[in-house]
């Protein structure tokens, strides 16, 4: 075997991590930041200064990285100086990166529209129609329409079935479900209820 030695800093960084249970991935990741910023400064992470930290972060930007990976970078490093070496005053030099929202895309009438002629059946338009609504009602979890069509569809999904004659009804999945809907008879829809 031709294993690299393990520095006492990183063993002891290791091992800092194991005591606190963090879960092997972010072990690894919290090393690899550390080397990263080893790499960047040239020297042993433990001599850095403040400004050291502000011109990694600088370059970090400078070089287009994302900032969910800065924001990796600095929880890294915070662990690194605030527990491994036990220097809090450098935590305060790293700066979390704010990422900016992305507004969600809003459809209009006549899209909503279009969506709905475009849908294959009146399953799923009915789906579809309920999804809208309950977005625009804002009763989505969040008022998410994604979260509103998923449940639609479910909903949709349990209650309509294609019956043989090409109707439709309400399937009964619970025992009482006619008199929840009055418009449940004998497990038929009351408009194509047949003699």
């Amino acid at each position: 075997m031709n294993e690299k030695p393990i520095s006492p800093l990183r063993q002891r960084m290791i091992e800092d991590m194991t005591v606190r249970n963090f879960v092997e991935k972010t072990r690894n990741d919290y090393i690899r930041q550390v080397r990263t910023f080893t790499a960047f400064l040239g020297r042993s992470p433990d001599q850095a200064i403040p400004e050291d930290l502000r011109r990694f972060q600088l370059h970090q930007t400078r070089a287009g990285v994302r900032p969910p990976s800065i924001n990796g970078s600095v929880a890294a490093l915070r662990f690194f100086f605030t527990v491994t070496l036990d220097r809090p005053e450098m935590a305060r030099h790293l700066t979390f990166v704010r990422e900016p929202r992305k507004m969600p895309v809003v459809l209009s009438p006549e899209e909503v529209a279009r969506l709905l002629e475009a849908a294959p059946g009146p399953k799923y338009k009915a789906a579809l129609s309920a999804a809208f609504a309950a977005d625009r009602a804002g009763q989505g979890p969040q008022g998410s329409l994604c979260d509103a069509l998923a449940r639609a569809i479910g909903t949709a999904a349990r209650l309509v079935s294609h019956r043989p004659t090409g109707g439709l009804a309400l399937s009964r999945t619970r025992p009482d479900a006619a008199d929840d809907n009055p418009t449940v008879h004998s497990g038929r829809s009351c408009c194509c209820q047949h003699g």
